[in-house]
């Protein structure tokens, strides 16, 4: 597939199969993953993979409540899901990697993080995910980190200098997938988003 092919069909599903993946595939979307850019190639993203209900419902038990689980009209469909990625991010990772000869800076104090490169490498590797995925004919999603993060680290045995972006959902499609709100918003065109020489 042509990348212009994936990114149009890369969409986040909402609605899985139980069913498990081909083997190898979860191999080569995590081998895409991890050669995404990375600043100055520190490459401190680290992935937890949950396979199958039993390792998956770590996950939804640590990031869910039993009152949202049982009104949330997705949670069934994403439930399903035969593979989580957890995605996290090592902040230590950068800042030990940019006190290095070739990258400290010429005062030799440290990198003031503007932007903290980690959670913006760790969502490259994310969306390379999710177009190896699309690339695949793997339904994918990605839900961000709103609470349980501590959970999550404990239950996983997690270490504490890791910082949860979030998860991403992997296996086939089934059943009707559930519009959300936000597919009805419209797609912002270059006309909208494209500022040329100057705002």
């Amino acid at each position: 597939m042509e990348l212009t092919e994936a990114v149009q069909r890369r969409r986040m599903l909402r609605s899985f199969s139980s069913r498990p993946l081909q083997p190898g595939v979860l191999d080569r979307l995590l081998a895409l993953a991890l050669r995404a850019p990375s600043a100055g190639h520190t490459q401190g993203r680290e992935y937890v993979v949950l396979e199958g209900s039993e390792q998956t419902a770590h996950y939804w038990e640590s990031t869910t409540d039993v009152e949202w689980r049982s009104s949330s009209r997705r949670f069934e469909g994403m439930s399903r899901a035969p593979v989580v990625i957890l995605t996290f991010a090592d902040p230590e990772a950068y800042a030990g990697r940019y006190r290095e000869p070739d990258k400290v800076r010429p005062d030799g104090r440290d990198v003031e993080w503007e932007v903290p490169f980690w959670f913006v490498d760790a969502g490259f590797a994310v969306m390379t995910l999710l177009l190896g995925a699309a690339d695949a004919g793997v339904g994918a999603a990605f839900l961000g980190n709103f609470r349980g993060e501590e959970a999550l680290r404990a239950t996983l045995g997690v270490p504490e200098r890791l910082r949860w972006l979030g998860a991403v959902l992997l296996g086939h499609a089934s059943g009707t997938d559930p519009r959300t709100s936000s597919s009805a918003r419209p797609r912002r065109t270059l006309e909208d988003s494209v500022h040329r020489g100057g705002w």
